[in-house]
């Protein structure tokens, strides 16, 4: 670290549990980035600023007006380009010292799992239940932290999945993928604004907290939001034995 770096990120090496060793880890660690929506534009904003080295943002979206009322990455001038290459650019506005690569792309299960293998931190900032099993497995199969985060209404949700540990539970045990449930979209029902940001924001901090060691993250644990009434509500999470994805009779990738 040079001595810019030690002035840009001095208010981290203040931190008697933060320092500048916890800082070096971050400018070396990659994050991966799924989603440049509500929940990905404030978690990418804080990555940047706080000085993760590099970030690997994915979205097959382009920016629409209706975006603006909450996706903060994004700028009016942004209407109609990619998500990905949107959110690019006002990152590197922020801290161009730091490498951001733009994927303009709805990544599928093969791609995943690519992109999850170079990575050191996952972030789910998915909008569907598809993308977010498929970034699961991957995680699981390479043994990637995965941090977890839904907002819909005035109702948000994180948890973290630190699946570099043996006995940690998988999205899969929590949501199972054949469970019913129903799909529920920013488009039809609508989204309080700061409310993306709280939990987007949050899953940059417990990102940060994976990679630098800094801490105790959420793992094990699902944290809920109601907005609307401005109340927290956790959840401990276990590990289940016959999860078809992480458990012992996983079923073959």
């Amino acid at each position: 670290m040079d001595d810019r770096q030690r002035l840009r990120y001095s208010r981290h090496l203040l931190l008697n549990e933060f320092g500048e060793e916890a800082q070096e880890r971050l400018l070396a660690a990659h994050a991966l980035v799924i989603g440049a929506g509500g929940l990905g534009s404030a978690a990418l904003l804080y990555l940047a600023s706080s000085g993760i080295g590099r970030i690997t943002v994915c979205d097959g979206d382009k920016v629409d007006l209706t975006n603006l009322q909450r996706q903060v990455v994004h700028r009016n001038e942004s209407i109609g380009k990619p998500k990905a290459a949107s959110a690019a650019s006002t990152l590197a506005a922020i801290n161009p010292e730091i490498r951001v690569e733009a994927l303009d792309e709805r990544a599928g299960p093969d791609r995943l799992m690519a992109l999850v293998r170079a990575a050191d931190v996952v972030l789910d900032c998915s909008d569907n239940f598809a993308t977010r099993h498929a970034l699961n497995r991957a995680c699981v199969a390479h043994h990637k932290p995965l941090v977890s985060g839904a907002g819909i209404r005035f109702d948000g949700q994180i948890a973290v999945f630190d699946l570099r540990r043996d006995d940690a539970p998988c999205y899969h045990c929590l949501f199972a993928e054949d469970a019913p449930a129903q799909e529920e979209r920013c488009a039809t029902l609508g989204v309080f604004a700061p409310l993306v940001g709280v939990v987007g924001t949050m899953q940059a901090m417990e990102a940060i907290k994976l990679v630098t060691g800094v801490g105790e993250t959420l793992a094990g644990r699902l944290v809920l939001f109601d907005a609307l009434a401005s109340r927290w509500h956790e959840v401990r999470l276990a590990r289940d034995p016959h999860c078809r994805v992480c458990g012992a009779h996983r079923a073959a990738a």
